[in-house]
C-alpha cells in the first residue's frame, strides 16, 4: 500500500478563489498543494472577454487570466497538480481527501473552491455557439450587446434581476418562461412587467438557438399553439441557475438547500474545523471572479490563523 501523502494546506479547485489561496497561502509559507479538479481554471476558461476584472485596463480573455492566475501561484511555491478530489473524510482532526479515486491525502487544513457549473438548457446549439452569443453570465457579457435585441431564459429571482439588468443596456430583452408564472419572487416580477422593453414569452421554451458563427436569432416554441416563433437577437442568457460542485463533501459539511456550503458571515469558514470554503461554491449572490479572488485569499488568511492557533505553523 501506498504511503499517505501529509500536506499542510490541501486546495481542492483551480479558479479565482483558488489560485488566490494559493497565492496567498504559499506567501505564509503554508506550501500549499493545489488540485485544479475537472476544469482547470475553472467557469472563466468558457467566458470569451472579461472587462471587469481590475488591473486589466484593455480586458482579457478568460483562459488568458487564468494562466496568469496559475503562474503567479506557482511562482509563489504552490504545488500545482491535475487531479480530482472523489471523496473526502472529515471525521477527525487530520482531513482525509482522495484524489482520482486512488490516492489519498491528508491534510492539516482544506481550502474547498471547486467552484459552481451553470446550468444548461442541453441543445447541441447552446453549446456550440458559447462564447460567440451565448452566455450563462448577463452581468458578465451584457455590455458586449449595448444597443441590440437579446433573449434569456429563465424564470427565477436571477432571471428577473438579470433581465432587468439587459433591460437597461439593450434595446429588448426577450423573455422565455416555460409556464404561465415565474417563479421569481413578487417585486420582481412586477418589476420585469413594468419594463417596457421586456417582453415575456409564457408558456414557451426555447426550441433553438440560430446562427452560424455567432448568435443570429432564437427559435421559441410555444406549449400551448406548437408554433414556432423566430426573433432575430444577438445574444442568449441561460438563467436557469447554477449547480454548486459540493457533492463529495455533502456527508460533512453544512448546506443551503441548492448545496452552496454554508460558511460563517463575514469568515471562510464552514462547520468542520480546518475546513474553509471559498468562491462559487459557497457564493449564490455575486458569483463573480474579483468576489471568488477576495475570498480565496479569506480563506488562505483563516487557514494560516487556524493552524498557529494549533501549533501546527
Amino acid at each position: 500500500m501506498e504511503a499517505i501523502e501529509k500536506v499542510h494546506c490541501l486546495i481542492i479547485g483551480s479558479g479565482p478563489a483558488g489560485y488566490t489561496a494559493a497565492i496567498y497561502a504559499s506567501r505564509a509559507g503554508l506550501n500549499p498543494v493545489l488540485y485544479q479538479g475537472i476544469q482547470p481554471g475553472g467557469q472563466l476558461t468558457i467566458t470569451t472577454e472579461v472587462e471587469n476584472y481590475p488591473g486589466y485596463p484593455e480586458g482579457i480573455q478568460g483562459p488568458e487570466m487564468m494562466v496568469h492566475f496559475e503562474k503567479q501561484a506557482a511562482r509563489m511555491g504552490a504545488d500545482i497538480r491535475y487531479g480530482l478530489a472523489t471523496k473526502v473524510d472529515f471525521t477527525g482532526p487530520v482531513h482525509k481527501v482522495q484524489i482520482d479515486e486512488e490516492k489519498w491525502i491528508e491534510a492539516d487544513s482544506v481550502i474547498i473552491s471547486t467552484g459552481a457549473s451553470a446550468k444548461w438548457l442541453g441543445l447541441e446549439s447552446e453549446q456550440r455557439l458559447n462564447g460567440f452569443g451565448v452566455s450563462a453570465c448577463a452581468v458578465c457579457d451584457g455590455f458586449f450587446f449595448k444597443g441590440k435585441e437579446v433573449a434569456i431564459v429563465g424564470a427565477g429571482d436571477t432571471a428577473a434581476e438579470e433581465a432587468l439588468y439587459l433591460s437597461k443596456i439593450c434595446s429588448q430583452v426577450h423573455m422565455i418562461v416555460r409556464r404561465d408564472e415565474m417563479r421569481a419572487s413578487k417585486v420582481m416580477q412586477e418589476r420585469v412587467k413594468n419594463s417596457a422593453n421586456i417582453k415575456v414569452y409564457w408558456n414557451s421554451e426555447t426550441d433553438e438557438v440560430l446562427g452560424d458563427k455567432k448568435v443570429s436569432a432564437v427559435r421559441i416554441l410555444d406549449k400551448k399553439t406548437g408554433e414556432k416563433t423566430e426573433v432575430p437577437v444577438s445574444a442568449f442568457f441561460v438563467a436557469i441557475g447554477h449547480q454548486p460542485n459540493s457533492a463529495i463533501f455533502k456527508p460533512w459539511i453544512e448546506m443551503d438547500e441548492a448545496g452552496y456550503i454554508k460558511t460563517i458571515p463575514g469568515t471562510s469558514k464552514t462547520n468542520i474545523e480546518g475546513v474553509f470554503a471559498a468562491g462559487d461554491v459557497q457564493d449564490k449572490v455575486y458569483r463573480q471572479a474579483v468576489t471568488a479572488a477576495g475570498s480565496g485569499c479569506m480563506a488562505a488568511l483563516d487557514a494560516e490563523r487556524y493552524l498557529s492557533a494549533k501549533g501546527l505553523h
